[in-house]
């Protein structure tokens, strides 16, 4: 299973909702983990958990026009304190996207997409900021799913308004994830015509234990949650991206909703519906605004279809 993880302004925290899943992905002693550094900004990783740079995202790009059997980009991989393996991209912007540019290339085809392919492999791809023409976009468009990360200010809100229709087609399973203090999700998802898969609290704290970075366990008053969330996010990824199968299927018995998904063990988790399709413009939807305005209490759009 590929996912693809993204924003499209600033930095919300694509970096640590990666961590955070491949920490929190369910059954994690059935399943290989990989949290992918594919951000053609440079990575972040190798400098937080003190790592070497090699092996890593450029040492795959030296051979991977050779490499034939997918399992060897394991060879490039690095372990982590929480038990996922990363491949690590450098911090240099010039060097990860050359890295970035030969392995999307290559005549070999799409690696990553190809190991994920393997039963029990979950590589979670952090592709940064995708501004257009980014060389990451070439993996977004082959992940099984893809959430865009948005913080709830009204510049970020503005900005995914005017990447939402392109997204939206790059994957059959598209997801818009709200982060950070802001705007409320409802009055989000009315003004963008979409609605949100969920929304990250701001936690700094719980953030830290899965980025590596440190900082004082003092919390503040209201927050919390960012564990709970991204452990919740990741059932939800693990049981919808899946196949079905008798392990993991949808409850399709009477009086039970369709949206309602049996975990393994017997637990049931309740999905919004519909689950990952949440990119997908509302039926009759207004023209997608290009610019958002605040007037100090509501989100309004600008330029919008007065229907």
């Amino acid at each position: 299973m590929l996912i693809a993880l993204c924003s499209v302004k600033g930095s919300p925290g694509v970096t640590t909702l990666a961590m955070g899943l491949a920490a929190r992905w369910p059954h994690p002693e059935a399943t290989c983990r990989l949290v992918a550094e594919v951000d053609p900004s440079g990575g972040d990783l190798a400098l937080r958990f003190g790592l070497p740079t090699a092996p890593g995202l450029v040492s795959l790009a030296a051979v991977v026009r050779r490499v034939q059997d997918p399992a060897a980009v394991w060879e490039h991989t690095q372990p982590l304190p929480a038990g996922p393996r990363v491949l690590v991209a450098p911090p240099g912007g010039p060097h990860a996207r050359a890295a970035l540019h030969t392995m999307v290339t290559a005549h070999t085809g799409p690696v990553l997409h190809v190991l994920a392919r393997v039963p029990g492999v979950v590589v979670l791809a952090d592709c940064g900021r995708v501004d257009r023409g980014s060389p990451a976009e070439a993996i977004a468009r082959r992940a099984d799913a893809l959430i865009l990360m948005c913080r709830t200010r009204v510049e970020d809100l503005a900005h995914a308004a005017a990447r939402l229709p392109e997204l939206a087609g790059w994957t059959a399973r598209p997801g818009l994830l709200l982060t950070g203090q802001g705007y409320a999700t409802a009055e989000v998802e009315r003004e963008l015509g979409v609605s949100a898969i969920g929304r990250i609290p701001d936690d700094p704290v719980g953030a830290a234990a899965f980025s590596g970075r440190r900082t004082s366990r003092v919390r503040r008053r209201g927050s919390g949650g960012f564990e709970q969330s991204v452990t919740a996010l990741a059932r939800v990824l693990a049981a919808t991206a899946a196949p079905r199968s008798p392990a993991v299927a949808a409850v399709g018995v009477p009086g039970v909703p369709a949206q309602q998904v049996r975990l393994p063990g017997g637990e049931v988790v309740q999905l919004r519906e519909p689950p990952l399709d949440r990119l997908r413009p509302v039926p009759t939807p207004p023209a997608w605004p290009t610019t958002l305005e605040n007037n100090g209490h509501h989100l309004r759009l600008v330029g919008t279809d007065p229907a």
